[in-house]
């Protein structure tokens, strides 16, 4: 695809997709493209704007310029918000972290979280992408009924 080309994601738009302010957007947009695998929905490359997607998650970048800023910005710009994204193979991604020597916050793990009446299984990780952003990149492993536990995380 052209990064002039406007159109719609491949799945449509989601309902709520975050805008990052990023410091380096090549930087950022190789991170996002080639460790984490999205892909150009469309671009305006005068507006240092680019709209990502990856099966149904979609987050658009923008080059940091003081318009979208409500106060100070200071690296890291993403305190306060992580992000989750749902992929079909985490290790591949991990694999792609560490061809980078990309740092992970939390390393992978199994955890078990209730959601009703059954628990829902994820191999997860976390990652700050470059400008500090909180990335948790998880893969569903399957669902179970509620052990009788208390806490927050089983192994």
């Amino acid at each position: 695809m052209n990064e002039f080309d406007e159109g719609p994601p491949t799945e449509g738009w989601a309902r709520l997709a975050p805008a990052l302010i990023v410091s380096d957007l090549e930087r950022s947009l190789s991170f996002w493209q080639e460790v984490l695998g999205f892909q150009l929905a469309y671009a305006r490359r005068e507006d240092d704007f680019f709209y990502l997607e990856r099966a149904g998650a979609q987050v658009m970048l923008y080059e940091r310029c003081g318009l979208y800023e409500t106060g100070p910005l200071e690296h890291p710009f993403g305190r306060g918000i992580m992000l989750q994204i749902q992929v079909d193979d985490v290790d591949a991604i991990l694999s792609a972290l560490r061809t980078e020597a990309w740092p992970l916050t939390k390393d992978r793990e199994e955890a078990w979280f209730r959601a009703g009446t059954v628990e829902r299984g994820l191999l997860q990780f976390i990652v700050l992408d470059p400008d500090g952003y909180m990335l948790m990149i998880y893969q569903e492993i399957g669902v179970r009924p509620v052990a009788a536990r208390h806490g927050r995380i089983s192994q």
